[in-house]
This record gives structure tokens, C-alpha cells and sequence, in this order.
């Protein structure tokens, strides 16, 4: 397990920025030792910037492959979907794929959904990257307190998650454990709104968001606004 570094910046322009250029420089590496990169995707409105960062850049081409963090149990085209925003915002336009973007079928249902993604899953290694957010009472993914988070290391790789506490209720995510198989977990975390659940993770409560490490690096990207800094 990797202890979290924490990467505080003033503003949310210059945390994108400065992610943007990071995540570049690990899909680069990634290419040349092995010929593909493998990046799991989150939703919200912080990395819709960065997506949107990534596009500017011309971020992506057929080395990348996509994974997804999490999905809503929602239509294939519903605009609440990660898939929806996340293709609008970057892939659409990208050089990356359809083959090599990989969205969760969660329009099938939670369960049936859980099953594909978890069969398209075997034989893929670790990820090189996976990017999550975190919610105000510390759920990451559709991770959510209360919920089982699949942390046990013979866990299921992804999880049907029921009756969780936002809308939509059916979800779709990557377990915990199949989360920790990457080299390097990032959160992108901003708005004073996540400073509580901050300042609980940086006291090592128990909450999902501190349940998910990389191998190699744990980064919490925060704006100021999120750090709990002292008054």
C-alpha cells in the first residue's frame, strides 16, 4: 500500500493543467516500455476539464485504452452517464479507437452489466492509471460507506451496486481490489464542498476513498477550496 501525496493547488485551472501534462507523461512511458497505455476514466465535473484539456492537446491514439471507473444503471445515450460526458467532452473527436474505449454496458442492468465488464476485464493487467473522484461523504467510484466496496484481495473485479445514496440507485463499478491493480491511482478532488471528507481521509478514517491505492503512487490532486487546511 502507498501512502497518499497530496498535491494542493490554488486554483482549479492550474490543478487541470498540471494533470494534463502529468497523465501525458505517463501514457508516453507507458507506450514505450510496452507498447499500450491503460487509463481508467472518471466522471464529474473537475475531469470534464481535463477532458477537455486532453482534447485541446490532442491527447490519445490507438496505444490508449480506456477503461471506466463507474457507471449509472442509465440509457446507453442519457447525459448523466460518465460515457456521455466523457465522449462529448474528448473521445469523440480523439484519436483514440471505439474498439479501445470501453464504457460499461450499465444499460443492461446492474448485474448483467457487472458480468460483461468483469469477462472483458480478464487477462488485462494492471492499469497504468486510474483517475477518481470523491464524493462529500468519501465514496469513490460508486463506492459508497455502508456499501460493500469488493476490498478483500480475492474480491470480484467489478461490483452491481443497489440502493446506493445518489441517484441513480442501480450502479455499475470496479471494485476496490481490482482498483489497487494499477501503477498509479490519482483523485481529482475540488470544491470546498469535499473539505469534510478531506480532512477525514487525511485522519485515516474508514472510508472507500481511502480503501483504493496505486502499487506504485497515490495522488490526491486538490484545489484549495477542498484542502482542510487549518483556520
Amino acid at each position: 500500500m502507498t501512502l497518499p501525496q497530496w498535491r494542493v493547488f490554488d486554483g482549479v485551472d492550474g490543478l487541470v493543467a498540471a494533470l494534463a501534462d502529468a497523465l501525458c507523461a505517463e501514457a508516453e512511458a507507458a507506450i514505450a516500455a510496452r507498447g499500450a497505455f491503460h487509463l481508467v476514466l472518471a466522471g464529474g465535473s473537475t475531469p470534464r476539464a481535463l477532458y477537455r484539456a486532453l482534447a485541446d492537446r490532442q491527447a490519445g491514439d490507438a496505444h490508449w485504452h480506456l477503461w471506466y471507473g463507474d457507471e449509472r444503471c442509465l440509457p446507453s445515450d442519457h447525459p448523466d452517464r460518465n460515457s456521455v460526458m466523457i465522449e462529448s467532452a474528448w473521445l469523440a473527436a480523439s484519436r483514440v479507437p471505439s474498439d479501445n474505449r470501453r464504457p460499461i454496458p450499465a444499460e443492461r442492468g446492474a448485474h448483467e452489466a457487472a458480468a460483461r465488464y468483469a469477462g472483458w476485464l480478464k487477462g488485462v493487467g494492471d492499469f497504468d492509471v486510474v483517475l477518481l473522484g470523491m464524493g462529500e461523504d468519501g465514496h469513490t467510484a460508486s463506492l459508497f460507506p455502508e456499501h460493500p466496496w469488493g476490498d478483500a484481495p480475492d474480491s470480484a473485479d467489478v461490483v452491481a451496486v443497489h440502493d446506493a445514496p445518489k441517484p441513480p440507485p442501480e450502479r455499475v463499478s470496479l471494485s476496490a481490489a481490482r482498483l489497487n491493480r494499477s501503477q498509479r491511482v490519482w483523485f481529482v478532488i475540488t470544491g470546498s464542498g469535499k473539505r469534510h471528507a478531506l480532512r477525514r481521509w487525511t485522519w485515516q478514517e474508514t472510508l472507500p476513498v481511502a480503501a483504493v491505492h496505486g502499487r506504485q503512487q497515490t495522488v490526491a490532486w486538490v484545489d484549495a477550496l477542498a484542502w482542510p487546511a487549518d483556520d
